[in-house]
Order: structure tokens, then C-alpha cells, then sequence
């Protein structure tokens, strides 16, 4: 698999290695350090939700815990008034009755009425009066008989106990044996009436005196929920505090809720009344059980409402209220705690992704710049050394840079200079072999080819003045002389392009010198078609050239532009000074133009694309521009044309 994705990657262009390479160095920092960010910052936020989610619960308990405080705080004042209220009455009613025995007897001392019909009319009064709606009036002695009651009468109830077990009678009995005249006494005992139908002990409140003459216990008795003059009122608040409860929400769906000793919901949105204590959570614990058991703390236990296609997590902090044995708890459901939470984290993950993004973007349009930066003069070196393989030694790499690369090129370039200089030295060493065997052989041919030529000529012009133009033969001694008149001209060029004589400097105006050429060689067979245009500088100076051979250069190139152009064109000869001093000379046609790959042999000796051609031209030009220290360069386009250009120094002291 290494193997693979190693040459993949070779195969891979640098600026796509670079980003293969250096992108997941840039991202996968980011990513791991956003991550690490985004984690601790979704555990802080979690951990501090939940304590304050804790907290809220916490306080809600305790708010609650306050608000049943502050009611039973309430009514026990209520209570204690409306009990020292009660006494008064009970005590005015136990006075009142105590008076109505004192009067009867009153009336049996003073020989009235008999002690019977005084007790007798003694025990209807006092059986006549009511204390509320189930209270009564009624009198025992000392030793427990009811001597009156409404229910009943004649009974012994000095051991009579109440609810709690206490002997209530015995105590009342004593406590009237040794009281002061006049005192009114109290005594509160639970007791359930079944007569009445009672369920549960009611508080009952007693207020009585001891009227030793009969040996009387006289008490008014009655219970104490019946004898407050507003019990709508408790009952009312009571409601309201517990819809001020319920009303209590704890985040979405949470909510307070209490409930007795004996897991009997006292007040709930929605169970309110019902026995919940062997209720157990998702998991079978009794979770209800706990609670009761331990009073107060914290619970966790799972829970599916109606709803709810899965259980939920719920937290329920609860405490304990004494005075009435209830346990108040505040439950929510932990993922409403992290709502919030879970935003932050979404919010996190999304700023992370969007800093990845922004990051993996931003890190490749850079990768991408820095590539270019990199690889452009790379790109343009290959460029470069491609075209120095086909042979074009003149061309440079561009040497911009200090760097390592701006050092290659500096030495490619060196290197390029060094092969061309020695090209030019193996050229012109194998030239100076060519032309000194080409001097030796036009020698030999001049010699020995001129003569018969000449014989031949003289022959041929011979029987041409003595044979007529209507005679068969006469063509074929014209072609004679024509084609030996041709051997003639190679012999000349021959010898000419070998021994080509040093320039004879003077002071030349090309202007003049071309414009004389311009209007010679237009009246040429192969100028018929062509249109000559002049584009003459007028500053450009005088130089020194030798006109005879200046003169054979430029007819040469305005013949090779009008045998370009045989269909007819436009060649523009103009001339300028350039920015280095030198007289520049620009031969333009619209010609066919040159076939690339001919233009590296365009100079040499005997290349042609002409049919007639002797290859020699071009070669004896450049020969005479190299000994008058200039340069010759032609640029071509097929199907465009052809530029020659010809540069000649002003004076040969500038070079």
C-alpha cells in the first residue's frame, strides 16, 4: 500500500505535493486543538449548568420549605389566638354554668326547692346549652359519675383515656380537687366521637370549675376546628398555597411536588391524593421508598412520562418539613438542564467546522501562491532547457531571485554560455577547415572549370550568330550558353564566398545607399509584383561600411523577399538607430515565410529551398556582416512572412 501511495505521490506535480503534504500539517493542528478547545469548553459548561441547575433545585426546595413554614407559622398564630379566643368563651360558659348550679343551690338552702329538683333543675339548664355544633355542657364528680350529659348520664368515666392513651377524667378530677375558688381550668386531649362518625382524633378543648357544695365538675367542652368562626378561610389558604406550588414550574416540564410519611402525594400538578410508595423508576428501584427513608438529599433515577419514547434522566432534590411529616421535592429532567449546554456545544462544533473550512481554504489559496512563487521559474526552466535541447543555445533562464534557484539558473546560464562559445569555436574552427579547403578546391575548379567554359562559350556564341532563330538547333545552343553562363556564376561565387576581400571602410549614408539599391532592384524580374516600401530614419548617422559589399547584402535579401513573394506582396525597408548606438536595417516582407526548422541552416553554404538556387547567398551576406562586426537574426512566421534584421556599428571604435 506505501509503495502505491509513494508513487503517487512522485507522480504528482510539486504545487498538488505541497498541498497534499502541507495542508494536513496547517488543518489537523487546527482541528485537534479546536477539538481539545471545543471539549473543555463543553465540559466547563456542563459542569457549570449543572451546579447552577443544582443550585436552582437546591433554592426551589428551600423556597418551598419557606412558603409551608411561613403558612403553618401563620396559622399557628392563627390557632393560638383563636384557642386563647375559645377559652374565654368556654371559661365565660363554664362561669355561666358554674352560676346556674350556684343560683339552684341557692334556692335549696333557702328551703324553695328541694336538693333534688334543684340538681334536677340544675341538670336540664346545662343540658339545654351547646358549644359549637357538636359541643355540650355537662358535670361528674370527683369520682368520674356523670352526673349530667347529654349521652351519657350516670356513667363512671374516671379511667376513660383519650387517643393518646392519656387518663384525661382522673387528671381533670384531681386537678378540681385542688383548686382555688373560682379558678377555671383547661384541659386538651385528642378524642374521636364514633357516634359522630369521626375517622380520625380531633383536638378537644375543655374549660371547667369545681362546685364543692354538689362535689360538681361543671365543664363546657368542644373541638376546636368547630369552634373557629372562619374554617373556610384555613382551608382556602391552604388551597392557594398549594396552587402557588404547583404553579411553580422547574425548567420545561419540572415541577415541585410533597407528599406524607407514608408516600400519600399532598400536593402534585397531577396526583394529587394518590399512594405512590411502592412506585419504582425505569430500572425497578423504588425510588419513592428512598426518599421517605432518608428524608432529605438527593435522588437520580430514570423516568419515561407519558410521551416519552425513551426514558429520561431525572434529578430531584428533597427535603424534609417536620412540623407536618411532609418531604418537599423539586424534580427536572437533566436534559433541560443542558439545553443551553447543548447549544453552546453546537455552537462550538459549528465555529470549529467553519474555522477548519475558512483555515483549509485560506491554507490552500497560500499553498497554492507559494507553489506558484516556487514553480513558475521552475516551469520557465524547463521551458529554457527544452528549447537549449532542440539547439537554442542563446536562450537565458531570467535571474530574479537570490535563492537557490536564481543560483541554478545563474549557473544553467554560465553553462549555456560556456556549450554556445564552444560551438561557435568548434564552428568556426570546422568554417576556417571549409574555407580553407574551399579556397584550395576554387582554385582548382577556376582553373580547370573556367577554360572549358570558356571554350564552350565561345563555341556555343559562335554558332549562335551563324544559325538562324527558325532553325530547330538554335534553341538547344542557347540553352548551352545559358546553363555554362550558370557554371560560370557558382564558379564566381564559389571563389567569391571563399576569398571574400576585407570591407574598405568609409563614411557611408545608408539612406542614400539603400534607396539607390531600393530603386535598382524593383526593376528585377522577381520584383515585378512585389510594392517596395521606404520607412527611412532621419536621424540615423553616417557609419562606417564598405558600399560595394553593403550594396551586395541588401540586394541579396530584397531579392530572396521578391522570390518569397511570387504571387505578389509588400516588403517595407526601414531603418533605425537603436538603443545600443547601432544602425539597424529591417527588411520586411508578407511573404510564405520559413519553415522553423530551416532557420538553423539558413546561413550555411549551399542550403536552398530554391530550385536554381546555389545555397550561397546567404552565407556570403552573413560573412560580409561579420566582417563589418555586425549581426544578421531572421524571424519568420509561415504563411506571415519574414523579418531580416541587420545591425551594423556606427564606428568600429565603439566595439
Amino acid at each position: 500500500m506505501s509503495r502505491y501511495l509513494f508513487t503517487f505521490m512522485n507522480n504528482l506535480q510539486l504545487r498538488w505535493k505541497m498541498l497534499v503534504l502541507v495542508l494536513p500539517l496547517v488543518t489537523v493542528p487546527i482541528v485537534i486543538v479546536g477539538g481539545v478547545i471545543g471539549y473543555i469548553s463543553t465540559k466547563q459548561a456542563y459542569r457549570g449548568i449543572t451546579q447552577v441547575a443544582r443550585d436552582d433545585l437546591d433554592h426551589m426546595a428551600s423556597f418551598t420549605l419557606d412558603l409551608l413554614n411561613s403558612h403553618h407559622q401563620q396559622f399557628q398564630v392563627y390557632k393560638q389566638d383563636k384557642e386563647r379566643t375559645i377559652n374565654l368563651e368556654l371559661a365565660t360558659l363554664s362561669n355561666l354554668a358554674y352560676n346556674l348550679v350556684e343560683g339552684q343551690d341557692r334556692q335549696y338552702r333557702s328551703g324553695r326547692i328541694s336538693l333534688a329538683a334543684a340538681k334536677e333543675e340544675a341538670r336540664k339548664a346545662l343540658k339545654r346549652v351547646s358549644v359549637g355544633t357538636t359541643g355540650y355542657l355537662y358535670a361528674m364528680t370527683t369520682r368520674g359519675d356523670l352526673s349530667v350529659h347529654i349521652a351519657r348520664e350516670g356513667e363512671n368515666v374516671f379511667n376513660e383515656t383519650d387517643e393518646s392513651g392519656r387518663q384525661f377524667i382522673r387528671i381533670m378530677c384531681e386537678k378540681a380537687l385542688k383548686s382555688k375558688p373560682g379558678e377555671v381550668l383547661y384541659i386538651v386531649y385528642p378524642w374521636r366521637n364514633e357516634m359522630l362518625g369521626d375517622k380520625n382524633p380531633r383536638k378537644k378543648v375543655v374549660a371547667y370549675r369545681y362546685f364543692r357544695e354538689w362535689d360538681w365538675i361543671i365543664a363546657a367542652g368542644g373541638y376546636l376546628e368547630e369552634t373557629y368562626e372562619d374554617l373556610a378561610f384555613e382551608r382556602r389558604s391552604f388551597e392557594e398555597l398549594k396552587d402557588k406550588i404547583k404553579s411553580k414550574k422547574v425548567g420545561d416540564t419540572g415541577y415541585i411536588f410533597c407528599m406524607d410519611g407514608k408516600g400519600t402525594f399532598t400536593v402534585h400538578p397531577d396526583a394529587e391524593g394518590k399512594n405512590f410508595v411502592n412506585a419504582a423508576d425505569s430500572q425497578g428501584n423504588p425510588f419513592i421508598q428512598e426518599m421517605i427513608r432518608n428524608k432529605q438529599g438527593w435522588i437520580r433515577y430514570p423516568w419515561r412520562s407519558t410521551g416519552d419514547p425513551t426514558p429520561r434522566m431525572k434529578l430531584v432534590r428533597y427535603e424534609y418539613f417536620k412540623p407536618w411529616g411532609w418531604i418537599v421535592a423539586v424534580s427536572s429532567y437533566e436534559d433541560e438542564f443542558y439545553h443551553e449546554a447543548n447549544k453552546i456545544r453546537g455552537r462550538i462544533i459549528g465555529t470549529m467546522t467553519l474555522l477548519t473550512i475558512v483555515s483549509c481554504l485560506g491554507a490552500t489559496v497560500l499553498i497554492f501562491f507559494a507553489s506558484k512563487i516556487l514553480t513558475d521559474p521552475i516551469n520557465h526552466m524547463i521551458e529554457v532547457i527544452r528549447k537549449v535541447k532542440q539547439g537554442r543555445l542563446e536562450e537565458r533562464m531570467e535571474v530574479e531571485t537570490g535563492d537557490e534557484l536564481g543560483e541554478l539558473a545563474g549557473a544553467f546560464n554560465r553553462m549555456t554560455t560556456m556549450i554556445r562559445h564552444n560551438k561557435e569555436m568548434e564552428a568556426n574552427l570546422a568554417q576556417q577547415g571549409k574555407m580553407a579547403s574551399l579556397g584550395v578546391l576554387s582554385s582548382g575548379v577556376a582553373h580547370e572549370i573556367n577554360n572549358p567554359l570558356g571554350v564552350i562559350l565561345g563555341y556555343a556564341s559562335y554558332i549562335e550568330s551563324k544559325t538562324g532563330e527558325d532553325d530547330p538547333n538554335y534553341k538547344f545552343i542557347h540553352e548551352i550558353k545559358r546553363e555554362s553562363k550558370r557554371c560560370k556564376k557558382i564558379v564566381q561565387d564559389l571563389l567569391s564566398y571563399a576569398r571574400t576581400p576585407k570591407p574598405s571602410l568609409e563614411w557611408t549614408d545608408l539612406n542614400d545607399l539603400l534607396a539607390e539599391i531600393v530603386d535598382f532592384a524593383a526593376n528585377h524580374t522577381d520584383m515585378h509584383r512585389v510594392t517596395v516600401a521606404k520607412e527611412f530614419s532621419p536621424e540615423l548617422p553616417h557609419i562606417m561600411a564598405d558600399g560595394d559589399q553593403i550594396r551586395q547584402v541588401a540586394i541579396n535579401l530584397i531579392l530572396n523577399a521578391g522570390a518569397a513573394m511570387a504571387a505578389g506582396g509588400t516588403l517595407t525597408v526601414r531603418t533605425s538607430l537603436d538603443a545600443e548606438g547601432y544602425a539597424t536595417i529591417v527588411f520586411s516582407d508578407t511573404g510564405s515565410g520559413i519553415p522553423h526548422e530551416d532557420l538553423e541552416k539558413i546561413f550555411e553554404p549551399f542550403f536552398t529551398t530554391k530550385t536554381k538556387g546555389t545555397g550561397l547567398g546567404l552565407a556570403i551576406t552573413k560573412q560580409i556582416i561579420e566582417m563589418h562586426h555586425g549581426r544578421i537574426f531572421i524571424r519568420s512566421e509561415m504563411g506571415k512572412g519574414t523579418d531580416v534584421t541587420v545591425k551594423l556599428p556606427r564606428d568600429h571604435e565603439m566595439l
